[in-house]
């Protein structure tokens, strides 16, 4: 998996690969305007000059009917991420493009590196202050730069900035299609757009500073002072803000620029040397750097046995006309590998759940002593309790046994949906939780568990690092002592010793059609038939979020519950598990 970073631990990267003395800033500032650069050529080739996506040409290629045929906007801030701005605004210009330069701030005050870059883009073109007025002062660009702030902002922008920064809205329709190439302005971003905090994907909120009174005249004050870019250009490895909250939706399209000298090997101890405060992406070969989480199916035994040395799962399952859930649950689990299913239902339920299951067997399960009589039979080794399942009496008592009571020898336990809202209301089924169990909340189910974590995940941000749903799901899971998955197109996966990872349905993987009537219930079933096939709960959740990802982008559009599991066997084909 790829490890994502903080603004903090990016920092301390590049402060450590200069330490080494293999690389300077002023180095890094090059290659990062560099890569920007690149990065656009890639992404628009009709941009592109004829030489290719190289940003430098040698001096015979540029020819003159190249000379500004293309051009770029360039808004540079205060820092750094302003001095990535002046390399691109170079670079461009070498490439024959008119090159416009806007700066927000004082270049006195710039740091050393970004002033030098500032200095050197001074000897090719000017510099104009970024104010009110700027874009309809400006000619029409292809592209626009937003080098304004990056990973380094940690407070909303001033209200003068927001104003001078909604003008991009109203110029949008005006700047619908660039005369050469038909295409609208593109808007760039370096690291992450303008108003996102790098840690958490979530926007900076004027309104929520109580000290301050003052907020923009332009922007609706529910709404973040932030940029949405069509393309974002980050460095070294993706950031946490790229892939949480609303920051996919802001950052556009992702595009990873290497640096140089930013050895893993050497630079791992500014990871917190692997520890609890790294955060995994759950995706495969992303920017060739993934180890595929197909690699969990690789560590389990692989003699041929029985049903059994596969493990046997219970799914338990509520009264009649309620049973559709659990037996989705059922199927799920049978499908990703389970060697036997049983759904448990009350009496009154096992006619209809019988006229609908075949290779997944029934038992009636009336009760909590009925439940411990099952529960004898040592194989069952994983469990299922929430979908369809009920909130009455009957269920509380079926909860406290599996979690332990009357004898009960617990095992590896999925809770989801009825399950959760009856942890959210008994103290004492709560307390019984172990570490065991993997909880799979949506936000409402997450907030009625957890309302203390929930209000402060809602609360507006008004300084960084805002608190991000990967902390809210640690908290949540030291707090429930078991690992929680926080549902959605950025689940979020913890376990109480602090280990998280993220699995994003976003960008390329993103699978909108997973919103449908029954896809969480096939998930639980999948992490349950992952326990029983001897995974970790961590490991269950991270493996069953991401098969569920993969399996509604090979089905498409169209998706409802019951092809979820239908779709494992070709992913899995495709996986060669």
């Amino acid at each position: 998996m790829t490890e994502l970073l903080t603004a903090a631990q990016m920092r301390a990267i590049e402060q450590a690969a200069i330490a080494t003395g293999e690389v300077t800033g002023l180095e890094l500032m090059e290659s990062a305007g560099r890569g920007v650069v690149q990065a656009i050529f890639e992404e628009w080739p009709e941009l592109a000059p004829s030489w290719g996506p190289t940003p430098k040409p040698p001096e015979y290629l540029l020819q003159d009917d190249e000379k500004g045929k293309h051009r770029a906007v360039v808004l540079c801030g205060p820092g750094n991420n302003g001095g990535d701005g002046f390399v691109v605004a170079r670079l461009l210009h070498q490439a024959g493009w008119g090159v416009e330069v806007f700066l927000y701030g004082d270049a006195e005050k710039l740091p050393p590196d970004a002033r030098a870059n500032y200095e050197r883009w001074c000897e090719v073109g000017d510099t104009k202050e970024l104010s009110q007025g700027w874009v309809a002062a400006c000619d029409q660009p292809n592209v626009i730069v937003d080098a304004l702030f990056g990973t380094g902002l940690s407070r909303p922008i001033s209200c003068e900035l927001a104003d001078s920064l909604w003008e991009l809205l109203e110029f949008a329709p005006k700047w619908l299609h660039s005369l050469e190439t038909g295409l609208p302005t593109k808007l760039v971003a370096i690291d992450i757009p303008s108003g996102i905090c790098a840690d958490s994907g979530r926007g900076f909120l004027p309104a929520a500073i109580e000290r301050s009174v003052e907020h923009s005249t332009r922007w609706p004050k529910e709404m973040a002072y932030a940029v949405r870019a069509d393309l974002t250009v980050t460095f070294h490895q993706g950031k946490l803000g790229h892939y949480l909250a609303e920051g996919s939706w802001h950052v556009g399209k992702l595009a990873l620029a290497p640096l140089p000298h930013m050895d893993d090997s050497k630079l791992s101890s500014h990871l917190n040397n692997g520890g609890v405060d790294a955060v995994s992406l759950i995706e495969p070969n992303r920017f060739g750097r993934a180890i595929a989480p197909t690699s969990y199916f690789q560590m389990l035994p692989k003699d041929q046995g029985h049903k059994y040395s596969h493990g046997h799962a219970l799914i338990l399952s509520g009264g009649s006309g309620k049973g559709g859930a659990a037996r989705l649950a059922a199927r799920g689990a049978l499908r990703i590998g389970a060697g036997a299913v049983t759904v448990g239902c009350p009496q009154a339920a096992l006619i209809e759940n019988a006229a609908q299951l075949n290779a997944v067997m029934l038992t009636v399960i009336d009760d909590a002593g009925g439940l411990v009589e099952v529960l004898e039979d040592e194989r069952i080794n994983a469990l299922c309790i929430g979908p369809g399942f009920g909130v009455g009496n009957r269920e509380r008592g079926l909860i406290a046994s599996v979690l332990g009571r009357g004898g009960v020898n617990p095992r590896p336990t999925v809770l989801d949906a009825d399950a959760l809202t009856l942890l959210a209301s008994d103290p004492q089924l709560f307390d019984r939780l172990h570490d065991r169990c993997v909880l799979t909340p949506h936000a409402g189910e997450f907030a009625r568990l957890f309302p203390d974590i929930a209000e402060k995940l809602n609360a507006p941000a008004d300084r960084g690092p805002a608190y991000s749903k990967v902390d809210a799901t640690r908290e949540a899971a030291k707090r429930a002592r078991c690992v929680v998955l926080f549902k959605g197109p950025d689940t979020v996966i913890a376990d109480p010793s602090g280990q998280c990872s993220i699995n994003a349905s976003i960008y390329e993987r993103a699978a909108p059609w997973l919103a449908t009537a029954g896809s969480g219930d096939v998930l639980a079933g999948f992490i349950t038939g992952l326990l029983a096939r001897g995974f970790a709960p961590m490991e269950a959740a991270e493996m069953g979020a991401w098969l569920h990802t993969e399996c509604a982008l090979s089905f498409g559009p169209g998706l409802i519950a019951e092809d979820l599991p239908e779709e494992l066997p070709k992913v899995m084909r495709a996986l060669a598990i």
